[in-house]
């Protein structure tokens, strides 16, 4: 009789298979190529460090009309960088620990 599995041992999966989006993925791009990095707080600091002559400038470069507002021109160029680096993210989904007490494990394993 085969011996059965631990819940810790068991691992899930999302079924999804990850694939690229892009032709641009298929290719082998990693994405960094346009902004520099794909790690949101590094571009933040990026961004906000930037003169308003240089973040209009980055805007072009991204493909954004450059707007005379700082903050405004701030976050939509951040709105762009979520949008790209999104794209280039693959998703994972973590193994969370169960928090149920142990009446509910017992009353959800009747059925096994």
């Amino acid at each position: 009789m085969p011996r059965k599995s631990k819940l810790s041992e068991l691992n899930q999966t999302h079924g999804k298979v990850e694939k690229p989006v892009t032709l641009d993925q298929i290719w082998g791009d990693t994405g960094i190529n346009k902004y520099g990095t794909l790690d949101p707080v590094q571009y933040d600091k990026y961004v906000n460090d930037l003169n308003k002559s240089d973040l209009q400038a980055h805007a072009v470069k991204i493909g954004l009309v450059p707007i005379d507002d700082r903050s405004t021109l701030i976050s939509r160029l951040k709105r762009e960088f979520n949008k790209h680096a999104s794209t280039y993210k693959v998703s994972s989904f973590e193994k969370k620990e169960s928090k149920l007490s142990k009446r509910s494990k017992d009353t959800l394993s009747e059925g096994r």
